[in-house]
């Protein structure tokens, strides 16, 4: 079953350099129907939902770990089997010296129009990974993109307006 966020909810998590989840706002812990112990100290892809084409996380993991912000559609599962639905934009934290200490996440109510429109191409990228690899489902997207004329950036920012 479908949890939706309200319009003014916000998610708000923190990982360290390997995606272990070190902190986690109150909504954040509410929304997945986890403990803040059971959070706290766990892969941030505890949440990953099987709908989830891994390419979209590769495009994450490529992005904040060069220092750069990326926003991102994501479905994510709660500890009972529910989901939701996330418009998440995901940076790396920095020390004072610019090295990388972690990332930060912070996640709001997607537009439906923009979820409708994902779950389609979510669907296609991850019946592509199945077959043939997170490669085929990248070169997928970027054709796409390609043909649209448009930046992953610019696609996804389209979608949540």
């Amino acid at each position: 079953m479908e949890v939706l966020m309200n319009q003014d909810d916000l998610i708000v998590s923190k990982t360290n350099l390997k995606g272990y989840i070190t902190y986690g706002n109150e909504y954040f812990i509410k929304i997945s129907g986890y403990t803040e112990q059971e959070l706290l100290n766990s892969p941030h892809n505890i949440l990953r939902h099987k709908d989830m084409p891994r390419v979209v996380f590769k495009l994450l993991w490529d992005r904040i770990q060069n220092k750069e912000s990326i926003n991102a559609y994501v479905k994510n599962k709660t500890k009972d089997g529910d989901y939701y639905w996330v418009y998440a934009n995901v940076t790396a934290s920095l020390d004072d010296h610019d090295n990388l200490i972690g990332y930060y996440s912070v996640r709001r109510k997607p537009s439906q129009n923009g979820v409708q429109a994902i779950s389609k191409l979510y669907k296609e990228l991850l019946e592509l990974e199945n077959r043939g690899g997170v490669a085929s489902s990248l070169k997928l997207l970027e054709e796409k993109l390609h043909y649209a004329g448009v930046s992953y950036d610019e696609f996804i920012s389209t979608l949540q307006k």
